[in-house]
């Protein structure tokens, strides 16, 4: 079984806060998006990656129907939410995502119990990495594992959405839980929306001699805010009033200029052709031309912020940035108005661009630009504690420890 480097930290932490052993420990990956934003919950297509930032849960079964949380990036004694007063709504912060998840569990037939668990992350939240998902389905990984569930991943995929849609509030598509569930070591996500259909589609910068960058922008925003959500209505409402089920059937920009609305229409216009996008990419991807997927990006990024307005001044500047400094392409990745951009670049030239942007963030004064690992690697997993090997250790059963 893969290994995790905080794992074991974290399992002696568990052990610490709960004077007993826990029983396992999961990992879930952050993922970034190549290309295909906003498509995801127009039944559209998507080209995300796993990356090896993401989130860990360690766990342990409890006996009295509670879900006992601790985090280490929140400061404090944690949570403790009796599972039988689940209901959406109820949890606020960023416990309301684990026992978001107990709660699509429960509801969906899966009888989880009591569990005590702590939470750590290397993901940036607010980064735009998808650091909601990683911990959505770390969380749901533990719960039906050590429930002795098999829940195929794809049930899983849902079920970690339904959390984040009905428990939390946000009304995200398949992508992110997909990406953190399904994605391989080596390669990206071709994802359809609709059909939830998959392929692993090669994707290796190193061995074209290129390497993705994500630059992260320290522009944070908040999802639940309402932008996401008005961007989400914009689109149903462009689908109504071109007669199709969503803006995935529409194919043909000129089909458009039915939409009365100039705002309508510029939303329908970046998703159409964005799902555009996302299949030429796959095509260049398949047939070892990363490099020319370059200029698709940065067409991404300018619709994501003419058409679908939602991108920021951080994320301009550094797009221009890194083009003015020999980037093959480059965008905005995430919800919007906030996060981080790729940029597609020659190795050779990824110290100088790395340089470019930290220079134009310094010229507006504002904070200095964060730069992440960016290699394709594999989707959640176990990684302490076999399946039947019991506790971690010695000491009681987990949470039963007062």
């Amino acid at each position: 079984m893969t290994g995790h480097p905080a794992a074991g930290h974290a399992a002696a932490w568990f052990l610490d806060c709960y004077g007993a052993a826990a029983e396992g420990a999961w990992h879930a990956p952050g993922r970034v998006n190549l290309i295909g934003e906003h498509t995801d919950y127009n039944d559209g297509f998507v080209l995300p990656f796993a990356l090896s930032r993401g989130t860990l849960t360690v766990a342990g079964r409890r006996d009295d129907d509670l879900l006992e949380l601790r985090s280490r990036q929140v400061p404090g004694d944690g949570e403790v939410i009796p599972l039988a007063s689940l209901r959406p709504g109820a949890i606020a912060g960023w416990a309301a995502y684990p026992a978001g998840v107990a709660w699509a569990l429960r509801s969906a037939g899966h009888p989880v119990g009591g569990f005590s668990m702590i939470i750590d992350s290397d993901l940036p939240r607010g980064a735009g990495l998808s650091s909601s998902a990683a911990l959505e389905c770390a969380v749901a990984l533990a719960m039906t594992e050590l429930s002795g569930l098999a829940v195929p991943r794809s049930e899983l995929v849902t079920i970690a959405q339904r959390a984040e849609n009905d428990f939390v509030g946000v009304p995200c598509g398949i992508m992110d839980q997909s990406a953190s569930l399904l994605c391989q070591a080596g390669q990206a996500l071709l994802l359809d929306c609709r059909t939830s259909e998959s392929a692993a589609i090669p994707f290796d910068p190193a061995a074209a001699g290129l390497e993705l960058l994500v630059i992260d922008t320290r522009a944070r925003r908040e999802l639940a805010d309402g932008d996401y959500a008005s961007r989400r209505d914009e689109c149903e409402q462009a689908a109504r009033a071109l007669g199709v089920r969503a803006l995935r059937d529409i194919t043909d920009v000129s089909q458009l200029a039915r939409l009365a609305d100039p705002v309508l229409r510029r939303r329908a216009r970046h998703v159409v052709t964005e799902n555009a996008r996302v299949l030429r990419t796959v095509d260049l991807l398949r047939a070892g031309r990363l490099g020319d997927a370059g200029p698709l990006l940065t067409a991404s990024h300018l619709s994501l912020r003419d058409d679908f307005q939602i991108s920021w001044p951080e994320a301009d500047a550094t797009v221009d940035a890194a083009a003015g400094a020999g980037s093959l392409g480059a965008r905005m990745i995430g919800g919007g108005f906030g996060g981080s951009v790729i940029a597609l670049v020659p190795a050779r030239d990824s110290a100088a661009i790395r340089a470019a942007v930290r220079a134009a963030f310094s010229q507006r004064d504002w904070a200095a630009p964060g730069f992440l690992d960016a290699t394709p690697s594999a989707g959640a997993r176990r990684v302490l504690g076999a399946p039947g090997s019991g506790r971690l250790g010695t000491g009681q059963v987990a949470g039963r420890a007062g």
